[in-house]
C-alpha cells in the first residue's frame, strides 16, 4: 500500500480500469478524472461504497478537471497514471481516424498531469495507441522507460481468447503472443504461441491459424460492429490494470507492450510492441524474443509504419 494511482477519463474504460485498480487493494488511493462536473466524483462514491462488499481498503478520488489545468490538484504525487481520455471509435472508423482529435487530448492532460506528478509511469491507452504514446513521451519530457503503452497485453488475451475458443480448451492452457503495432500492422506471433506446451501449429492448421490471427488484428473492430456504440473496455481495462500492478509491485513481469525500441530486433529510435519487463520504473528491459524470418520482417515493417504516424504527432 502507500502507491497513488490516477486514471484520466471516466467513461466506461477509465471507470472499469479505476475498479480493477481498486479491487487489487495494493494501492492506497486511486484517482479518477473527467471533464464531465460530477461525474468522477459520483463514479468514486459509488465505488467506495463497494468497499465494506468486496473487502478492499483503497480509496477512489473522483475530480473533475478542465482544459486551463484547474482540478489536477488531487492527482499530485501519483506514482502512476493510467491515460484513457480522448473520443472512442465508432462503427466503419479505424484508429487512425481519432489522431488529431485524441492528440489534443492527449497532449492537453500529460502537460496538466506531469506538473503535479513529475516522478510518475505513465501508462497510455488512449487511440490511437502507438502514437499517442509518442506524443505522451514527447508532452511529458520523461525518460522514455516510464512512459508506455498498452497494446500487447490486450492483443494477446484476444488471440489466447480465440485460440482458446477454437480448440474448447481453459484459456489458462494457452499461451500466444502479438506485437508490432496496435492496428493493422500488429503481429500475432504464431511461433511462439503453445497450447498445453504443444506448438500451435501442431493442433491447428495453418489456415486456422491466419483466420484468428486475422480475426486477432480486427479484435478492437468487431466489438465496436457489435456495440455500434462505445468500444471495448472489460479486456482492455483489465490489461492496462495489470500493467499499472506490476509497476506498482515492481514485479519485472515480462509482458507484450508498446515500448520504446533502441536497436533490439535491428530497429530503433520507435514505440512498438515488443515484450518487456515491467516494474518501478516503467520498463525495465525490452525482452528480444525469438521470431522466424517472416515475423520479423513483418516487425519491422510494422515499425516503418508506426515510426511515420509518430513523427506526424510531434507538433500536435
Amino acid at each position: 500500500m502507500g502507491k497513488k494511482v490516477t486514471v484520466v477519463g471516466a467513461g466506461f474504460y477509465g471507470s472499469t480500469t479505476a475498479q480493477r485498480l481498486a479491487e487489487y487493494d495494493v494501492f492506497d488511493t486511486v484517482v479518477l478524472t473527467d471533464i464531465v462536473e460530477g461525474k468522477p466524483e459520483g463514479l468514486a462514491l459509488d465505488m467506495n461504497q463497494s468497499r465494506p462488499v468486496e473487502g478492499f481498503e483503497t480509496t477512489v478520488v473522483g475530480t473533475t478537471t478542465d482544459n486551463d489545468g484547474n482540478g489536477y490538484e488531487p492527482t499530485a504525487g501519483s506514482d502512476i497514471i493510467i491515460i484513457t481520455a480522448g473520443l472512442p471509435r465508432k462503427p466503419g472508423m479505424s484508429r487512425m481516424d481519432l489522431l488529431e482529435v485524441n492528440a489534443k487530448i492527449v497532449r492537453s492532460v500529460t502537460e496538466n498531469l506531469v506538473a503535479h506528478s513529475p516522478d510518475a509511469v505513465i501508462i497510455v491507452v488512449s487511440n490511437p495507441l502507438d502514437e499517442m504514446t509518442a506524443l505522451t513521451s514527447i508532452a511529458s519530457g520523461f525518460p522514455k522507460n516510464r512512459v508506455l503503452g498498452q497494446a500487447g497485453m490486450l492483443d494477446t488475451a484476444r488471440f489466447t481468447n480465440f485460440v482458446a475458443g477454437e480448440l474448447d480448451v481453459p484459456v489458462k492452457s494457452v499461451k500466444t503472443l502479438t506485437l508490432g503495432s496496435h492496428g493493422d500492422t500488429m503481429v500475432p506471433v504464431p511461433s511462439q504461441s503453445s497450447v498445453d506446451g504443444k506448438p500451435l501449429s501442431d493442433v491447428l492448421s495453418q489456415d486456422k491459424i491466419d483466420e484468428l490471427v486475422d480475426r486477432t488484428r480486427n479484435g478492437g473492430a468487431e466489438v465496436v460492429a457489435l456495440l455500434k456504440t462505445g468500444s471495448a473496455y472489460y479486456a482492455p481495462s483489465a490489461a492496462a490494470a495489470r500493467m499499472a500492478k506490476a509497476v506498482a509491485e515492481d514485479s519485472g513481469d515480462t509482458m507484450p507492450v508498446c515500448a520504446w525500441v533502441d536497436g533490439q530486433y535491428g530497429i530503433s529510435d520507435v514505440y512498438l510492441g515488443v515484450n518487456a519487463r515491467i516494474g518501478a520504473e516503467g520498463v525495465k528491459e525490452v525482452v528480444e524474443t525469438p521470431l522466424t524470418d517472416d515475423e520479423s520482417a513483418n516487425l519491422k515493417t510494422a515499425a516503418e509504419a508506426v515510426r511515420a504516424k509518430q513523427a506526424d504527432v510531434a507538433d500536435m
